[in-house]
């Protein structure tokens, strides 16, 4: 279920991504306590099953110790897109962002793209270097929690690049009413921009690999939603959904147990030939006309009715827009190497080398 080769470039997946790559099962135990499907219909069922649970979320999971309520989910989607559109509609940063180590290099852009505006110490809630660090990120929480306790009552956040141009996921913070709140709403502008940014990287990322050797300038420029409908096909970035074990699940599958944990594997079932003509071979052209890809059968980039990823109206625009400044100025692949790899993380993503010529 694993190409050798895609236009030209070959991938080389973790170890245990590719044991899982192996498989034929569509349902199967990967260890004593988790159990793997790739069946369509099999996990319909269990998302349908029971709601997900607030652990079972990576953006709204529980924050400074207390479940994150809907309405709060939901006024940091609506800030986070008001946030996105208006990125996609201001000029983009200065392309040479996009030299170097993608998708790191993607993410960093990304992030000054969307969220520079904001006052030094809450931008630096999304920074890499700060969020892939607990103990900075306690640090820099602490120092915005303290700071914005003394400017709620400002009409503008000192310290910003300009005057009225912060974000509004920045103005949840500084608008929120009490220490407990601001705390989460804190935490929520932390994971939205990580998860966002570095979902969207990936996804960039996996369709320039995918493409294949540099492109000619004078090349048509492909049809990007196809080009990134595909891409989510065949290398989709959210390629596991975790859910805990419990009874809901045992009547559906002999193979489950109460106390297993069940692992979703879209990247098996993207890749099976009971759902796609020719899945290995990457093709975007099958997406041409196709007025509702979420609709097809055996495709879950942003997961099932009643669990999709809240912010998916935006991965596919935002990364369009990305892979537009990409060709605009002229991004090629300088990978030492026409194989990329694919390490075991939470989000799947080739990893290369790239340089802007513009």
């Amino acid at each position: 279920m694993a190409p050798t080769t895609v236009r030209g470039h070959s991938v080389a997946y973790a170890p245990r991504i590719q044991d899982l790559l192996d498989r034929e099962e569509k349902v199967f135990r990967i260890d004593a306590t988790t159990v793997g499907v790739s069946d369509f219909h099999l996990i319909a069922e269990i998302v349908a099953a029971r709601p997900v649970l607030a652990t079972e979320r990576s953006v709204f999971k529980p924050a400074a110790g207390a479940d994150i309520h809907h309405d709060s989910a939901t006024r940091t989607i609506r800030a986070l897109g008001q946030d996105v559109m208006a990125g996609i509609r201001t000029p983009p940063p200065p392309a040479r962002g996009l030299s170097g180590a993608w998708p790191y290099a993607a993410t960093s852009y990304l992030r000054q793209w969307l969220f520079s505006y904001d006052p030094l110490p809450v931008s630096l809630l999304s920074k890499r270097g700060v969020t892939r660090s607990a103990k900075l990120s306690r640090i820099v929480d602490r120092a915005v929690t303290l700071r914005t306790v003394t400017l709620r009552t400002a009409t503008f956040w000192p310290g910003s690049a300009a005057e009225g141009r912060g974000t509004a996921l920045a103005e949840q913070i500084r608008g929120a009413s009490c220490t407990q709140d601001r705390r989460q709403a804190i935490a929520l502008y932390r994971r939205a921009t990580a998860t966002l940014c570095d979902g969207v990287a990936a996804l960039a990322a996996n369709a320039l690999w995918l493409m294949g050797p540099a492109r000619e300038p004078e090349e048509a420029r492909p049809d990007l939603t196809a080009l990134l409908w595909e891409t989510l096909r065949l290398l989709p970035p959210a390629w596991m959904l975790f859910r805990t074990g419990g009874e809901a699940y045992t009547a559906l599958h002999p193979e489950i147990r109460p106390e297993d944990r069940v692992a979703l594997f879209p990247l098996l079932m993207h890749r099976h030939p009971d759902y796609w003509l020719d899945p290995l071979e990457f093709r975007p052209e099958r997406w041409a006309g196709v007025a509702d890809p979420e609709s097809t059968p055996g495709f879950m980039p942003f997961g099932f009715d009643g669990a999709r990823c809240w912010a998916k109206h935006l991965v596919v625009p935002l990364a369009e827009r990305l892979l537009e400044v990409a060709f605009e100025n002229r991004l090629v692949i300088r990978s030492p190497r026409q194989e990329a790899h694919v390490p075991l993380r939470s989000l799947l993503s080739v990893r290369f080398d790239a340089q802007t010529r513009a």
